[in-house]
């Protein structure tokens, strides 16, 4: 009883930074709904074992693992609409206006990609730990963030401006996290 009552006060505690880091993953509401309570079952199952440790991670992990195996199972191909933002935003719409830029970005991009980019600028992650989370090398990290950046440039450069990458191997400048 006191370890279902644990994991009922991490949930409880925890569930909106996770719902909201599914949501980046994802690019959908109901999907990051399914993905967090996937993560949450599962750790669920070892919770005995995962609450002495960093539980938080464990289920972050456990929903990363989660999004790879959905999209490795299916692969919709999808025609994504250009993202198209006015370059300045006058009124006081120019937080909501960017942070339906960023998700229109997010989605843009290729599964991996997106995960990357979840991990690298939200989750605040270095590559050797974005590529432990994935269960792939640093190289992988290396080209699908270079790949990621590069189509974000394409569709919406002034996501990018203030991003400047000197340590590669250490956690990635923000981007615009402050608004999601």
């Amino acid at each position: 009883m006191a370890d279902e009552e644990s994991f009922r006060d991490f949930v409880r505690a925890r569930s909106a930074a996770l719902s909201r880091a599914a949501y980046l993953l994802t690019g959908d509401h109901h999907l990051a709904q399914d993905l967090v309570q996937t993560a949450l079952a599962a750790t669920y199952q070892h919770w005995p074992r995962v609450q002495a440790g960093n539980p938080e991670a464990y289920v972050r992990r456990a929903m990363h693992h989660a999004h790879v195996s959905r999209w490795r199972k299916r692969r919709p191909i999808e025609v994504a609409p250009a993202v198209e933002v006015p370059d300045h935003a006058t009124d006081e719409s120019e937080t909501a206006t960017l942070r339906l830029t960023i998700v229109a970005a997010l989605r843009v991009l290729a599964p991996r990609q997106r995960a990357v980019i979840v991990l690298r600028y939200f989750e605040d992650l270095t590559e050797a730990q974005t590529a432990a989370a994935l269960n792939c090398s640093v190289g992988t990290v290396k080209r699908l963030h270079f790949d990621a950046l590069a189509r974000l440039r394409d569709l919406a450069p002034h996501l990018l401006a203030d991003v400047s990458i000197v340590d590669r191997s250490g956690p990635a400048q923000p981007l615009g996290v402050h608004l999601l």
